[in-house]
């Protein structure tokens, strides 16, 4: 009976999956400085690869809000650096939930080194929902219903 409605999950289903999603990069020559150590922009870049592939994750992609019409722009970002990381290691960015409003997401961030575990950097990022005309505006019930805030699984 493929194609039935009992075939499968439905689409307004909610996929079960980690609160605390990880995402491994490994360092580039490119993105490290004079001093040898990773150029601190480049921890942004590494935040938003983390907090869109968390997206996709809760079975939502960031692509498929965008053509609901909604926008989710970074409005806030703290970083704290805590330890350098260097060309070639293999960092893990945890990326979770913190806090979810109407129209305000927070997520936070641990980059680690992957093989030591070292705690390099902490982050948050606080998210306005927009429409496609910039203005604030409700996140849709549908995605909030995916995004979880759990507890710092790390001091931030």
């Amino acid at each position: 009976m493929s194609g039935s409605p009992s075939s499968g999950p439905s689409p307004s289903a909610t996929p079960v999956f980690d609160p605390v999603s990880e995402t491994l990069v490994r360092v580039n020559y490119s993105e490290t400085d004079q001093m040898g150590v990773v150029y601190h922009a480049n921890y942004v870049v590494w935040l938003d690869v983390a907090r869109t592939e968390h997206m996709r994750r809760t079975g939502l992609s960031y692509r498929e809000v965008e053509e609901r019409g909604v926008r989710l722009a970074v409005g806030e970002i703290g970083l704290r650096y805590r330890q350098p990381a260097r060309y070639d290691d293999l960092v893990r960015v945890r990326c979770w939930v913190r806090d979810l409003a109407s129209r305000r997401i927070v997520f936070g961030y641990a980059i680690e080194h992957a093989e030591s575990g070292r705690l390099l950097a902490t982050a948050t990022t606080s998210m306005m929902v927009l429409d496609a005309a910039m203005r604030l505006t409700r996140l849709p019930d549908d995605v909030a219903a995916r995004l979880h805030p759990v507890p710092d699984p790390v001091r931030v």
